[in-house]
């Protein structure tokens, strides 16, 4: 896979059962592109692990006065140095392409999983935390990918300088190839204890993102309440914790990266004393000398690479561990525990050959709570617990937030959680409270997959968003006639809440889905803005089922059916109206009734009932 290649076709699907076997999977993925850089890495450090020995035939060729041979020593080292100019170009090249892939796979895997999740994904694991893994994480997981292979590369050139420098000068090889394995395991005892440290730190940081991610989505709150100072103490004690865990990190590493330069250091010092003694004795050349410590010198280069993979996997093994809680998750799946390793990895739901889509038409049924949602009519539905509203949008969708959730939603006899996750979104939409507008024209929000049978025009219109069209061409920069051409900003953040509602209501009517469930699509706009709105989703989604879970009486008036939702049931049905006059607990919910006033009507009838007896 080729950077130009990039994004994958399909990423595949991962191994999330744990953090290490999700890098072990990552790698197997790239073994091509591994094997090439393993091998532009034993060119490049095999040139420079072998200048030492051409340097040593040189000063052998001075000392016996062989021209010729000088001459053949010069050659080899200038190919030696084009060798070690083309490894290096590209070994780099090669790793970097490692390391961007293995990291677009998994933003591709992340985006698949939020994609499939929705909304639920926020309500399983900490906004802050995906903000974690799909931005740093994925970076340290790219680096361990990218660093296997220069490793390997630095390993086996280690070995095979070695190996050379016993069959070249046996009396001096020997204490070398005693003394590499020595410095390249040295830092073993260290690691378990520096990785400790790393995970502490990398914890602390992911708690501080979620914090601050947190309060940057809710600053207008904060700012509304005067929560802002409270919120910034906490954000000042966590970035605290995390200076203080990365100072107690960086003291571990500190004192591999010492040891790494001292016993190499000392390994020198031996190869130069051992190596003049040999020399005296007549047991050793002095180009042979002069090679042998040329050669520890030069594999002290890829030695460090030791401790690169070993700072690399203690950085990437917490972030892999989180991405893989969050691919593990599934569509109706409970989320996972904090730090608990799901059991198999995560597959993303397919439809099998024998579930198919339900003909167009068919009712739309909650088993868990009674509810019955008729073809082709406008229902809406009251609770009086919003977070139930919400759930119940949810599982409409078929999107139950955990699998306590009770049995799938039956769309025309079809559980929606079988279907293929396209095709149940095909079918059904829901539109939650905080609908988000992404940046980008007015064009460009309404390009969205939709049957093509409502226009934007007449969303727009139903929808009552005229005066949205007017702000946003007043906005926009000279030249821009068509209010479809004006830009929105990120989140819609130039309009008001009411404003954003409604585009975000005309985007959802332009898909024209089979069913369409809105979860309070007029809370943010006025009285008689809210009744145009009513009119206009009755008129244009005529003939086609949808569900609103609202509150509002000019909203449940123009419904076909209204449903009551109470303690978890559906209670009730029939007309605004009807409930309104015949359902105490129905009128309760919508027109705010207190309990004293509730009990007003009985004492009334109590008393008529004694004035009629006396």
């Amino acid at each position: 896979m080729q950077i130009s290649d990039l994004p994958y076709p399909d990423p595949g699907v991962p191994d999330a059962r744990s953090g290490p076997r999700f890098l072990w999977w990552l790698g197997r993925g790239q073994l091509g592109g591994q094997a090439k850089s393993l091998c532009w890495g034993l060119l490049h450090f095999g040139g420079i692990a072998g200048l030492p020995y051409t340097v040593g035939l040189g000063i052998d060729a001075v000392v016996d006065r062989d021209g010729a041979r000088l001459l053949w020593v010069g050659c080899l080292i200038a190919l030696l140095g084009v060798a070690i100019s083309v490894g290096d170009a590209m070994l780099h090249r090669t790793a970097v392409t490692n390391w961007i892939t293995a990291a677009a796979r998994v933003q591709q895997l992340l985006a698949r999983k939020t994609a499939e999740l929705g909304s639920a994904l926020t309500r399983r694991v900490a906004a802050g935390e995906v903000v974690a893994v799909s931005t740093g994480d994925v970076e340290k997981i790219g680096w361990f990918v990218e660093a296997v292979s220069r490793f390997l590369a630095a390993a086996l050139t280690l070995v095979i300088g070695c190996v050379v420098l016993l069959l070249y000068a046996p009396t001096i090889g020997v204490v070398v190839a005693i003394g590499m394995p020595v410095l390249a395991l040295a830092v073993l005892p260290l690691l378990p204890r520096a990785t400790r440290r790393a995970d502490v730190q990398r914890e602390k940081a992911g708690k501080a993102t979620e914090l601050a991610s947190d309060t940057v989505a809710g600053l207008r709150v904060l700012r509304g309440i005067g929560g802002e100072e409270l919120f910034l103490g906490r954000y000042r004690e966590a970035s605290q914790q995390v200076r203080e865990a990365a100072v107690h990190s960086a003291r571990m590493w500190a004192l591999i990266s010492a040891i790494q330069v001292l016993l190499p250091g000392a390994l020198l010092v031996t190869v130069v004393w051992y190596g003049s003694a040999l020399v005296l004795d007549g047991r050793l050349d002095v180009g042979e000398l002069v090679a042998a410590f040329s050669a520890v010198a030069t594999m002290l280069y890829p030695l460090r690479h030791f401790e690169e993979i070993a700072m690399a996997y203690s950085f990437s093994r917490p972030s892999a561990k989180r991405a893989a809680r969050v691919l593990s998750l599934t569509r109706s799946g409970a989320p996972a525990e904090a730090g608990a390793e799901p059991e198999t990895a995560a597959e993303p739901v397919v439809a099998t050959e024998a579930v198919r889509a339900p003909a167009a038409g068919g009712d739309l049924y909650d088993p868990e709570t009674g509810l019955l949602v008729p073809s082709g009519r406008f229902t809406a539905v009251v609770c009086g617990d919003p977070d139930l509203a919400g759930r119940l949008a949810e599982r409409l969708g078929g999107h139950p937030m955990d699998a306590a959730a009770g049995p799938s939603v039956l769309l025309g006899g079809v559980a929606l959680d079988e279907l293929a996750l396209g095709t149940a979104r095909t079918l059904v939409l829901v539109q939650d409270k905080d609908p988000v507008l992404l940046s980008g024209t007015l064009r460009e929000l309404f390009d969205v997959p939709a049957s093509g049978a409502v226009a934007p025009s007449a969303a727009l219109a139903a929808a009552q968003c005229a005066d949205v069209l007017d702000a946003l061409l007043q906005s926009a920069p000279d030249g821009v006639d068509d209010p479809m051409d004006a830009r929105i900003t990120e989140r819609g953040r130039s309009l008001s809440g009411g404003q954003r509602q409604r585009l975000a209501l005309a985007r959802s009517l332009v898909t024209d889905p089979e069913v369409l469930v809105l979860d309070e699509p007029t809370s943010a706009v006025d009285s008689h803005t809210e009744a145009r709105i009513a009119e206009g989703i009755s008129a244009l989604r005529s003939g086609r089922t949808t569900v609103v879970l609202a509150s509002s009486p000019l909203l449940l008036d123009r419904a076909d059916r209204v449903v009551l939702i109470h303690e978890g049931k559906a209670a009730a049905s029939g007309t605004h109206r009807e409930l309104l006059h015949g359902d105490p607990r129905y009128r309760a919910v919508v027109t705010r009734e207190t309990e004293e006033e509730q009990r007003l009507p009985r004492l009334e009838s109590v008393l008529t009932e004694i004035e009629e007896s006396a």
